[in-house]
């Protein structure tokens, strides 16, 4: 069956009208073709008119098979129930099949994150007098100051950085724009990379205003930016599951323990919803640890 023409007309369904970023909608095909690969496998591959819940069902079966957790099961129906309505209001189907499908059940899984001594040995593992030193501190200083998606601090701009406000405008899902403070760790090392690094490097045409610029000149890639928390990570020797986004989690989380209010913090992260946020407020076991042993009665015996 040429199930692939279905994805091309929602491809342009989800650039026009949802807006969706790059990684999103890549997000987003990646799951439909995961259920047309399910479909060629079936005896009589079914038209897409002809799909029932049934098949959806089978389908759910089929990526558990394959091994993918509860949040990733939990993904890719949220992009299946999306494609079919796409159909629904192309007229393709009659019918949304997918309105009776159910995601898996998520926990609440609590992110990993960073303690504020570990941020400082991860920054002070920045050897600035290598090639990119320079560029790779403040990119890490970005990170956790500012609290950026990977997608967004390859994406600043030179144009979106008010130094004289000391604020930046990012670029967010869905091409959402926010302001955010830039405090002055940060500030400083994006200065001194502007001023002494960035003029020796040649721009491509595309990314003269890019602010975070790879040795050829054009913008970084995603994988540059995890394979550049990866290698600070082990020169700290940290045994800690660290991405780029864990320095975004770590920024949310020293602020709510530090008294900041949850709806600030909301908008600092670009959350639609403060539930996003309210995981956030979580607390280590140190900070349990602590209650107990000033405010249970048995524990002064």
């Amino acid at each position: 069956m040429a199930y692939v023409v279905y994805s091309r007309g929602y491809k342009i369904y989800l650039q026009l009208e949802k807006g969706l970023s790059v990684n999103t909608l890549d997000a987003y095909l990646h799951d439909v073709h995961l259920f047309f690969d399910f479909l060629v496998t079936q005896k009589h591959s079914p038209a897409i008119k002809d799909l029932t819940i049934k098949h959806l069902r089978d389908f759910l079966e089929y990526i558990n098979k394959l091994g993918l957790s509860s949040y990733s099961q939990s993904r890719v129906i949220s992009g299946i129930k999306s494609f079919f309505n796409y159909l629904l209001l192309e007229k393709i189907i009659e019918t949304n099949p997918a309105e009776m499908l159910s995601a898996p059940k998520l926990g609440r899984k609590l992110p990993e994150i960073l303690n504020i001594n570990e941020v400082e040995a991860v920054m002070k593992t920045v050897d600035l007098s290598e090639p990119e030193g320079q560029r790779n501190r403040a990119i890490l200083e970005t990170l956790y100051g500012c609290g950026l998606r990977v997608s967004e601090l390859t994406g600043l701009r030179i144009s979106q950085l008010f130094v004289n406000e000391k604020i930046i405008r990012v670029t967010g899902k869905g091409n959402k724009q926010r302001l955010i403070p830039i405090g002055d760790p940060a500030l400083q090392q994006i200065m001194i990379y502007l001023k002494e690094i960035r003029p020796d490097i040649q721009a491509k045409k595309e990314a003269e205003d890019i602010l975070f610029l790879n040795r050829r000149g054009g913008q970084l890639s995603r994988q540059m930016v995890f394979l550049i928390v990866k290698k600070y990570i082990e020169k700290t020797g940290i045994k800690k599951n660290i991405s780029p986004h864990t320095f975004r989690h770590s920024f949310a989380t020293h602020l709510v323990r530090n008294g900041a209010d949850l709806r600030a913090v909301q908008e600092l992260l670009g959350h639609v919803s403060i539930i996003t946020t309210e995981i956030y407020t979580h607390l280590n076991t140190n900070d349990l640890r602590n209650a107990i042993l000033k405010y249970h009665p048995r524990s002064h015996e």
